[in-house]
């Protein structure tokens, strides 16, 4: 075997703050490479896939061949697509990608074509239960560098509201972590017409007391139909937003061109998408402006290159998914695709706790409201087993909506 063949491939699934789980690859020379695998409340699906079937695949394999590789993973399966699949193929795809930018003692981003920029713009997540505490949590982000807001509220009648920090989170801070641990997902209510009445009062609000010039972002999270969504995006043309993710539920693609007609507040979707074929519509009739998936779910910085490649072709810019469900291996892997494409919009940021940083370790970079993957070679991050073990996996679950009449909604 050569020194370049995958000598182990091993899955590792811990609990700093929140579950993720990562790929460890080392080749016969002891070169390590790590992927991200963790899906928010399905990690162990993934784990198991990985473990099961894939980990056997790799022993003996040339560490070297990541295009061969991963046509290979995804082909071979024959049951093709879907989250599992692309997360645990995405965990492969960056740790063979890690381990051939540490042989050539370059970060990673240079084995992509160098960088196109100096720094990625970053936004942040502001939210609040009303308006005072709203706008403190935006002058909290501003404070921290941040120079893009996405903007989430509560709304009167509606208990708990997606992208809303109401009480301190399982890793003890004041932001917004969804998943919850406990052995069944929480019950949330939904009210679409208040939720319309209500966010165009805010986007005026914060407009009135920040200015025109602050980048805002919103997120719909999927739960209106095409026109509710239309008229949500018309509603907030006032307001100059950044864009408007996810309107609606994009499993039938054919829905946003009713949205497009309507407004021309811009579009994000994607951080449920998993290859391009989810995409192919909405990019060749242009009815977004902004791709969100991630690295870690689209199947690795190869399949999500490609994927920024096609949409650089009618002017659509990346807006990669970045929440902490994605690890710190996943983010930097993003950060080094950011740097680059030529495509890149921005790029979502939200902080992870201070416990996991103790289990990864970094070299990428925060300032002035720009993130830099850092020079170190390969992704430039570091997994500590011996922190790692003092959190082990806790079932955790993302919560589901229903309406005031019981039916169950998009959450």
């Amino acid at each position: 075997m050569s020194g370049t063949a995958i000598r182990t491939a091993e899955v590792l699934v811990s609990s700093p703050g929140r579950n993720f789980v990562t790929l460890r690859v080392v080749t016969e020379d002891g070169v390590v490479g790590l992927g991200d695998a963790t899906l928010n409340g399905r990690e162990l699906s993934v784990a198991s896939y990985l473990t099961d079937h894939v980990v056997p695949l790799l022993i003996g394999r040339d560490a070297h061949k990541i295009e061969d590789t991963w046509q290979f993973l995804y082909r071979s399966a024959y049951w093709r697509r879907g989250p599992v699949t692309m997360a645990a193929i995405a965990a492969v795809d960056v740790a063979l990608w890690d381990i051939k930018a540490k042989i050539a003692g370059l970060p990673l981003y240079q084995l992509l074509g160098g960088a196109s920029r100096n720094g990625l713009m970053a936004y942040g997540h502001a939210s609040g239960r009303d308006l005072p505490e709203l706008f403190d949590s935006i002058r909290e982000h501003l404070d921290a560098g941040f120079r893009s807001i996405r903007v989430q509220t509560s709304v009167p009648g509606i208990d708990a509201v997606y992208g809303v920090a109401a009480q301190p989170s399982s890793s003890g801070r004041y932001d917004y972590e969804p998943a919850q641990r406990a052995p069944l997902p929480a019950e949330e209510d939904w009210d679409t017409r208040a939720y319309l009445r209500h966010i165009p009062q805010v986007f005026e609000a914060v407009r009135n007391e920040f200015g025109p010039e602050l980048p805002l972002l919103h997120d719909g999270h999927h739960r209106m139909t095409p026109i509710q969504a239309a008229r949500l995006g018309k509603d907030l043309e006032p307001y100059d937003l950044f864009w408007l993710e996810d309107c609606t539920p994009a499993e039938n693609q054919d829905a946003l061109r009713l949205v497009r007609h309507h407004t021309t507040t811009p579009l994000a979707i994607g951080e449920v998408f998993n290859t391009v074929w989810d995409y192919q519509t909405l990019i060749r009739e242009q009815l977004i402006d902004y791709v969100r998936s991630a690295v870690t779910h689209t199947g690795g910085i190869s399949a999500l290159r490609r994927i920024f490649d096609y949409a650089a072709q009618y002017q659509i810019k990346s807006g990669i998914h970045g929440p902490t469900d994605i690890s710190p291996v996943g983010m930097a892997a993003a950060l080094h695709l950011d740097l680059a494409i030529h495509n890149f919009g921005i790029q979502e940021y939200m902080q992870h706790s201070a416990t996991t940083y103790e289990v990864f370790t970094t070299s990428f970079t925060f300032e002035d409201g720009y993130l830099h993957p850092g020079d170190a070679p390969g992704l430039g991050v570091e997994h500590d087993d011996e922190a790692a073990s003092r959190h082990p996996y806790q079932a955790a679950y993302l919560p589901f909506n229903r309406l005031k009449d019981g039916t169950v909604h998009d959450w």
